[in-house]
């Protein structure tokens, strides 16, 4: 995109108002800066962006083709230009197939026929293990392969009435260790989830994980599964190709989750509250590429991420689900959002001339408000949040719970807009009692900044379908930011370096290299390490 445009939503953002004062001008801004898709409202009013604001930042979003190339990843296009590979993760969840991916659309049902097929065996005790029913499932994956499932199997708890899942991803034995520990590895059924069948720490904890079996399990291979296309690597392991899920180079790994990487929650919540879990996302997918850019969700969300990082400057953004069982949503979106789009050069590898992706983090509240939110008001530095909450939760005999739940989250944002002044912080002290400068002095440290921005996701109840909606609008936020910054958000070329690195160390920690051109730095720590 060209740089005078960015250097423009620069000059806007340096003279942005105050958001108190766009709501005292504006009696029906709520509703104008504000959008639905379906019972789900996106509202974006406590910020700083005014009508002309948003009719630039449209602007922009024409300008860098991003409905042309919405339809061209959607279409099937190979826009993974550095990979020369599509992206169609939506596939996986469209209830019909696009013109053009008859076929791809096809394998996709076949997969996920078959997906349900063996969940339905495990869950009704049709497939067993050695010592009878599968309890417990372990899904060994990393990344993709885990974040997404881990995240969404707490996120559908209530609708658990599948063997329990665990999910094992960090190669640190303490994961593995601490997940097998207490299971009955006769009823067990691993699911190791790695494309390749390769990839080190998945692959280290998968065998820790045989080996565990392997000593009360006559044939632990029969209680594995896999989710690879390598089926070479996989029949070597024991694993028999019915219980092998492969998914196409179309589909990134922290995009996976629709298809077989989301087999442990399949086998979890069963098929029919999975079908629904992909229908959300497909509704998403359909708002998106119909609805107009100004009523679009994802655009709006994404043009509000760009405004918030590129134009006004904050280099962080806050996802503060007021839903436990999205807490980790945050770290999901962390992966979504930085390994997607944290680039430093374009499509044509020239320079970014604006800076990338944001830092992205968060915790569930009201756990949030007595950590990190004392930052988020008084600190120095502005930090946009995103709130999300369920109009309604699970726990009716807890209706009192998820009130006082909803009022934390509506209190947060308001309070992060209008603040406390200086004046009626003195109010506040002299009602107590304090007179003159103490009285100022106790006042300075009761004074909130307000002006600070916050979005709100609200939603009718964490539902299946509900949170394949979410998961989407994300997705394409994603997008629309990186068609913006001209980058591209299906590679990830930036973990592979420390991969190589560690391949090169293994050798010398278990003594047999030398630590010979390693820096003085990194030879110090592993003669240490090493005693």
């Amino acid at each position: 995109m060209d740089s005078a445009l960015w250097d423009e939503l620069r000059r806007i953002a340096e003279t942005r108002p105050k958001i108190t004062e766009l709501f005292a001008k504006d009696e029906a801004r709520a509703e104008d800066f504000s959008v639905s898709c379906g019972e789900m409202l996106f509202d974006f009013s406590k910020t700083q962006v005014t009508r002309s604001t948003l009719d630039f930042l449209l602007s922009m979003s024409k300008n860098a083709g991003v409905a042309a190339k919405r339809d061209a990843m959607f279409s099937g296009a190979r826009i993974n230009e550095t990979e020369d590979r599509a992206v169609l993760h939506t596939l996986l969840r469209a209830p019909q197939a696009p013109e053009g991916l008859e076929v791809e659309h096809a394998e996709v049902a076949r997969i996920l026929a078959n997906m349900a097929a063996f969940a339905n065996n495990v869950r009704d005790g049709s497939y067993t293990g050695q010592g009878g029913a599968i309890t417990d499932v372990i899904n060994i994956g990393i990344g993709g392969s885990d974040l997404g499932p881990a995240m969404a199997a707490l996120a559908l708890a209530p609708y658990h009435d599948g063997p329990r899942l665990h999910f094992v991803s960090n190669v640190d034995g303490a994961d593995v260790a601490d997940t097998l520990d207490g299971l009955n590895p006769e009823t067990t059924l691993v699911i190791v989830a790695s494309k390749t069948f390769t990839t080190i720490e998945t692959m280290t904890n998968a065998r820790s994980a045989f080996e565990w079996m392997a000593a009360k399990v006559s044939d632990p291979g029969s209680q594995f599964a896999a989710v690879s296309t390598a089926e070479d690597k996989t029949a070597a392991f024991g694993i028999d190709p019915a219980r092998v899920f492969g998914f196409e180079d179309w589909v990134g790994g922290r995009y996976s989750m629709w298809g077989p990487i989301g087999l442990a929650l399949m086998i979890g919540i069963g098929p029919d509250d999975f079908d629904a879990f992909l229908a959300g996302g497909a509704a998403m997918d359909a708002h998106f590429q119909s609805a107009p850019m100004a009523e679009n969700m994802p655009v709006l969300l994404a043009l509000i991420g760009i405004w918030h990082n590129q134009g006004c400057g904050h280099a962080t953004r806050a996802v503060l689900p007021y839903d436990n069982r999205l807490a980790r949503l945050p770290a999901y979106l962390q992966q979504l959002e930085m390994e997607s789009n944290g680039k430093t050069v374009a499509m044509d590898g020239a320079a970014l001339p604006v800076h990338s992706g944001p830092v992205v983090w968060g915790e569930p509240g009201t756990n949030g408000q007595h950590a990190f939110y004392q930052l988020i008001h008084q600190g120095t530095r502005v930090i946009p949040c995103e709130f999300l909450v369920a109009a309604k939760g699970h726990e009716d005999n807890l209706s009192h719970h998820h009130e006082l739940l909803v009022a934390n989250c509506l209190a947060q944002s308001e309070a992060l807009m209008v603040g406390r002044s200086f004046e009626e912080a003195q109010a506040l002290m002299a009602a107590k009692g304090l007179e003159g400068a103490e009285r100022d002095r106790q006042a300075r440290h009761r004074v909130f900044p307000g002006d600070r921005p916050s979005t709100t996701l609200l939603y009718p109840k964490l539902t299946p379908e509900v949170l394949g909606m979410i998961i989407a609008l994300y997705e394409h936020r994603v997008f629309v930011e990186g068609v913006m910054l001209g980058i591209n958000s299906y590679d990830q070329w930036g973990v592979e370096l420390g991969k190589e690195l560690a391949n090169a160390l293994t050798p010398i920690l278990k003594g047999e290299e030398s630590d010979a051109g390693k820096d003085g730095s990194t030879r110090m720590l592993l003669s240490r390490i090493k005693g």
